[in-house]
Parts: structure tokens; C-alpha cells; sequence
């Protein structure tokens, strides 16, 4: 033993000596970047356990509550509203008993005393609540806990969230509830540009969303999700089976999410036949024609109201929507398994033209079938976009987009919201705190189905990554910070643009498209139809593609960290260029990514030098040998501007005779 710690004695000795004759930092002068911050050995290790594994996968003992709906309401055209009930059978699938019951309310917050409209600025703004009086009014709660027989029972309701106090405890691993609630609500003119209604020259359009009382998540994270609904942060939803039935005027046509029921009560015998139709055409088909919208025999019967039946399995929610205004046309959906399903779209006659809604189907299409080729297959029978006042809002299913949208602009909105169905709807994430997780995700794939669509038609050169690397790097918050808390003007930067430019910093210049991909779309067949943290997503990523990212995440995710490399200084070997040159770069601020460098010879030669993120991990410097031919002429770092670098001015190194 003595032996043992003379050895190390001596052996730390010795190091030191080698420590006080070595520089103290190999980062430049008035460098900001510090490799012991990015390169922390204890980011992102907290453990996994039996719910989530340490490779990001779910445990074998991996949970979540489930949440059936049984829903009907009617829609009052002259009163403007919405009334109904809804059935919810609630199965505790957690290890632990249930004592009460939480529930959203998020049509309160479309009240002018609610919190969203208190959290409103009085310049408003696209989230804005304020001026309208609505919100659910709830007639009664009663709950079944077994004995087949609703009863009464006591609740709070707090802005929109709903307690239910229930008589006895919902027992742990299975145990079922049911609660049905009878209410009604004012349907807003814009509410939070998720929902609302605009009058057209043929009559009102409703896209209903927020429509029922829903269950609040309770997880093996936080136990019950109960953040208020304040307008920027969006959704966190348990799984169910979902069947509803929507009331409306006779002439009306309603779309909604999953499988319409009750076509021969609803649908003309043409429409049925047209319906057919289009799911053996790759041409959008028309369902219903400009011509025939106000035609009274394009109707099943000619005055009272009609009730449309709806079915949507396995799905996180519902929306609709209703309007006698509305033209109809469908086409196939061809997907990889050889499934089929129906892409459509139903728009006002002021929205027609084939500069506009007329290719909405053809847009639905090609999305649809590139993301379920890309990432997963796509689970709903039908695809549904819907013209109305909400510029770009996504639900299982069916999307809501600008009616007033054409071209270019309506290919990527619809492109945008349809990649929702990944992200949230399949892959079920948590919006009301990470946006990033489907924002960010569809901002990355939206590139990639834009360049596929149509031979690149709407495929826009937007600028390099040096070009919207200021854009990036302004908000004064990370990318990890819950929405309502981020400045309103910086939620498209960081919920949006800057996490979609880093999963494609990842593909283009960290992993490679092979092992990005295969990462990635691991990570959602993983976690299709679950609940995933960010921690479960990194960790997917790390353990498909082989990579240590911590690095990445810390410095492009939880901080706010720039990125500035440049070309400190060329040397030639014994200086004679034709032994070699001597290339050294630096990193000046805190973040970091690999290096390409592009060394142009004065004899015309040119070639290039890819270096790994290590290089950076001693230090903030960091010199290599060219085996050049000839003196240099041009040393450019980042050549093709993959990275979002804030400095280019430092990025090129020229021979002094130039």
C-alpha cells in the first residue's frame, strides 16, 4: 500500500511540474469560450429508471393514463353557440391512487376576466383574449365510479383548469372512472388564432377547437400537468378513443378529425359516389363544386338540422368544422405500407383558383405522403385542411390555415400545421412547455418536404446560415424556456426557426443525413402514441446516432451562447510552403461546432480539412498542418456557411501580395 501511494505521489508531483511550465489557456485574449462549460461531464446525466431508460427509450415499466370521449353537441348558428355534453372514461394506469380529477377548461380562457386576457398587452397581439365575454358554462358534473350510475359530485373550477373532488379514489394500475359534464359556450370570432369564425359571401365559417372539457396529463414527470391555458403555450393531452356527434343547420358540411360514420345520412348519393371516387384518384376530385354550394339539392334534406357522427382512434383530440359555404374536394393518399387514406379540402368560393385553395389537396397530399415515408406512417383515415380565419393551426387530422393563403404561402402553411401530426399528435410532447418539440421539429422537416414537393416548386433559397445567424442569436432567452415566459416578439425565433436551423446544423454538419435520419426517426417510433421530455429526445438521439451531444444541447438549447470562429494565423513549416502549412483557428465565443476549412493554393490547387467538435475540448485555439504545395493564397473557415457564425469578417485569411 505504502508503495502504491509513493508511486502517485511521485506521479502528481511530476504532473504538476508539467502543469506550471504549460500555458494557462490556449483560448485567445478577450475570448469568451471556456471548453469546461460546454464540454461538462455531468450535463445531461441523470439517470434513467424502469419509466425511461438512460438511452431515451421508454422503461419496461413506462405509464400513461388513458382518456375516451363520448361527445355531443349542436351548434346554434343565431346564437352563435355551441352546446352539448361530453362522456370522459378515465383509466388510471398510474401506480398510484387518484383522489380527484383535473381537467382543462381552455375556452375560458377566451373570456375578457379570464388570465389569458389579463396577461393580454393592450396592443394585443396573435394570442390576444380581450373584448369577449365567453368561457364554458358548466350545468352539471356527475361522476360513475363503478356503479353504473352518474352522481353529483363537488369541483373547483380556477380560471381553465377544473378539480373534481371525487367521493372515493380511483384505485392504481387500471382502475376506471367515468365523469360526464353538460356545458356550453359563446364561440369567439378569433380565439388565439386556434379557433373562431369569419363570414363569407355563401354563409359563416366555424373551425372549433378547445370545444370540450379535457382531461388534464398526469405523468411520471410532474404527476398532473396543470399549467393555465394563456394563449402561446399550446396543448398536453393523454391518448383515447374518440367518437362525436356534432348537430348542425341541414345545409351545412361539416369536417372533422378521424372517420365520418354516417355518410348516407349526410352526404347526397353523388357525394358518396364522388367520395369513392377520390380515393382511387391520385386528381383531386371535386366532392362538392362552386356551382353547387348554394344548391339546395346538394343537400340530404331541405330544412331542420343534421347530426354528423365522427369516430378517431387513438388520438390526443378532435376538431371541426361547419359551414354552407363551403366547396369539397378530395384525392388518395398512397401510404408506404400500401394503405390509403383521403387527403381534402373545403374552402369558400372567394378562396378558389389553382393560384390558391384549389391545390390545397394536392398540398395535403404530397406532405402527408412524404412525412409518412420519411418519419412514420400516417394514422388517421382522412387529412382535412380547412379555409378559415385561423392563419395555421393543427389537430389530429384536420388543419386550419388563412383562407386568404395562395400559392407559395398556402404550400407552407399546410405543410407546416399537417407536420403537427408527427409532432404533437403522434409523438405526444408537451406544448404548454416545450414548443420546441413539434415547432422546432416541423420548422427542420418543413425544408426537407419543400425541397421533395413538386420537384422543388416552392424550394426558396432563404439564406445561409451566416445570413441568419443575428436572427438566432437575439433573444435574450434559451431555446429551453416555457412560451409564456419568452418575450412575444422572440417565440418564432425559439420555438421555431432557431430549434428547427439546429436539428439541421445536427444532419448537415454534426451526424450526417444516414445517422441523423436513422436517429431520429428511432426516436418516434419509440415514442409514437407517448409522452417524451426532452431528456428521452437528446438521449434517442445520442443512442441512434453513436454521439456524445451534450455539448450541443447545452451550448444550442439551454443557453444562449454564440458562435464565432475565425482564422487566427498561417505559418509554413521551416517557412517553406511546400513542407506544409500551419493553420491555426480559434473559437471566441462560447459555443462551439466542427470545423471545415478551404485552403486555395497561390498555385490554383485547391482542398479541404474537416476537424471534429474535439478539437475544442482543451481549449478556445487550435493549429493543424496543410500539406500544401505551394504558398497559400485563401484560407476560408465554414466555406459553404453551414454554421451560423456572427463574425464571417474573420472567417478568410488572403496572402498579404493580394
Amino acid at each position: 500500500m505504502r508503495k502504491i501511494a509513493l508511486g502517485a505521489g511521485l506521479w502528481a508531483l511530476s504532473f504538476v511540474s508539467v502543469a506550471q511550465n504549460a500555458p494557462s489557456s490556449t483560448s485567445a485574449p478577450g475570448s469568451k469560450y471556456d471548453p469546461l462549460a460546454l464540454f461538462h461531464p455531468l450535463f445531461n446525466m441523470q439517470p434513467g429508471n424502469d419509466y425511461r431508460t438512460g438511452s431515451g427509450a421508454p422503461g419496461p415499466r413506462y405509464w400513461q393514463n388513458k382518456s375516451d370521449y363520448q361527445i355531443n353537441v349542436a351548434l346554434d348558428e343565431q346564437q352563435n353557440t355551441i352546446a352539448g355534453d361530453v362522456t370522459i372514461t378515465y383509466k388510471n394506469n398510474s401506480p398510484e391512487i387518484l383522489s380527484y380529477l383535473w381537467l382543462q377548461l381552455d375556452q375560458n380562457a377566451f373570456s375578457d376576466t379570464s388570465r389569458a386576457a389579463k396577461t393580454t398587452p393592450v396592443t394585443g397581439g396573435r394570442f390576444g383574449n380581450m373584448g369577449f365575454a365567453g368561457g364554458l358554462t358548466i350545468s352539471s358534473v356527475t361522476v360513475d365510479q363503478g356503479g353504473n350510475k352518474f352522481a353529483t359530485v363537488p369541483y373547483e373550477i380556477t380560471d381553465t383548469r377544473m378539480q373534481i373532488r371525487l367521493s372515493e379514489p380511483v384505485k392504481a394500475n387500471g382502475d376506471v372512472v367515468k365523469v360526464k359534464i353538460a356545458y356550453s359556450f359563446k364561440i369567439p370570432e378569433y380565439g388565439s388564432d386556434r379557433m373562431g369564425k369569419v363570414t363569407r359571401k355563401d354563409g359563416i365559417i366555424y373551425e372549433i377547437a378547445q370545444w370540450y372539457p379535457r382531461m388534464c396529463v398526469y405523468d411520471d414527470i410532474e404527476g398532473w400537468n396543470v399549467l393555465p391555458y394563456l394563449g402561446a403555450g399550446e396543448f398536453y393531452l393523454d391518448y383515447g378513443d374518440m367518437e362525436y356527434n356534432v348537430t348542425v343547420p341541414w345545409d351545412h358540411i361539416v369536417v372533422g378529425s378521424g372517420e365520418l360514420l354516417n355518410p348516407n345520412d349526410v352526404l347526397t348519393a353523388d357525394q358518396i359516389k364522388r367520395l369513392a371516387q377520390a380515393r382511387q384518384s391520385d386528381q383531386t376530385v371535386m366532392i362538392r363544386t362552386k356551382d353547387e354550394v348554394n344548391n339546395v339539392s346538394s343537400r340530404p334534406k331541405k330544412s331542420g338540422t343534421l347530426t354528423w357522427k365522427f369516430r378517431c382512434v387513438n388520438t390526443r383530440d378532435v376538431a371541426w368544422a361547419s359551414s354552407k359555404g363551403f366547396i369539397w374536394d378530395a384525392a388518395k393518399m398512397t401510404l408506404p405500407s400500401g394503405k390509403v387514406a383521403l387527403a381534402q379540402s373545403v374552402y369558400p368560393v372567394e378562396s378558389a383558383g389553382n393560384d390558391a385553395w384549389g391545390r390545397s389537396t394536392e398540398y395535403v397530399k404530397g406532405c402527408v405522403e412524404f412525412y409518412s415515408k420519411y418519419l412514420y406512417e400516417y394514422s388517421y383515415p382522412v387529412a382535412t385542411n380547412v379555409a378559415g380565419i385561423v392563419g395555421g393551426m393543427e389537430y389530429p387530422g384536420i388543419i386550419f390555415c388563412d383562407h386568404k393563403s395562395r400559392k407559395d404561402g398556402l404550400w407552407g402553411v399546410t405543410d407546416h400545421e399537417f407536420g403537427h401530426n408527427w409532432f404533437p399528435m403522434i409523438v405526444g410532447n408537451n406544448e404548454r412547455k416545450f414548443p420546441w418539440m413539434d415547432e422546432g421539429f416541423n420548422t427542420f422537416i418543413n425544408t426537407l418536404s419543400t425541397a421533395n414537393f413538386n420537384k422543388g416548386e416552392y424550394d426558396r433559397e432563404r439564406g445561409t446560415m451566416h445570413d441568419i445567424a443575428p436572427a438566432l442569436f437575439y433573444p435574450t432567452e434559451p431555446i429551453m424556456t416555457i412560451p409564456d415566459v419568452q418575450q412575444a416578439r422572440a417565440l418564432g425565433i425559439l420555438a421555431y426557426y432557431k430549434p428547427g436551423m439546429g436539428l439541421k446544423l445536427l444532419r448537415d454538419v454534426v451526424l450526417g443525413a444516414d445517422r441523423f435520419d436513422f436517429a431520429f426517426k428511432n426516436y418516434v417510433n419509440r415514442w409514437a402514441f407517448k409522452h417524451p421530455t426532452p431528456y428521452d429526445f437528446f438521449r434517442s438521439i445520442e443512442d441512434g446516432a453513436g454521439e456524445d451531444l451534450g455539448w450541443f444541447w447545452r451550448g444550442f438549447f439551454y443557453e444562449t451562447w454564440k458562435l464565432d470562429q475565425a482564422i487566427k494565423d498561417v505559418k509554413y513549416v521551416d517557412g517553406s510552403a511546400e513542407k506544409g502549412s500551419l493553420i491555426t483557428i480559434e473559437n471566441l465565443d462560447k459555443f462551439a461546432m466542427p470545423a471545415t476549412i478551404e485552403v486555395t493554393e497561390s498555385n490554383g490547387k485547391k482542398g479541404r480539412v474537416n476537424l471534429p467538435i474535439e478539437i475544442w475540448q482543451r481549449g478556445g485555439s487550435w493549429t493543424f498542418k496543410y500539406n500544401s504545395t505551394s504558398s497559400l493564397k485563401t484560407v476560408v473557415l465554414d466555406p459553404d456557411e453551414k454554421l451560423p457564425d456572427i463574425n464571417e469578417k474573420n472567417n478568410v485569411w488572403r496572402a498579404e501580395s493580394q
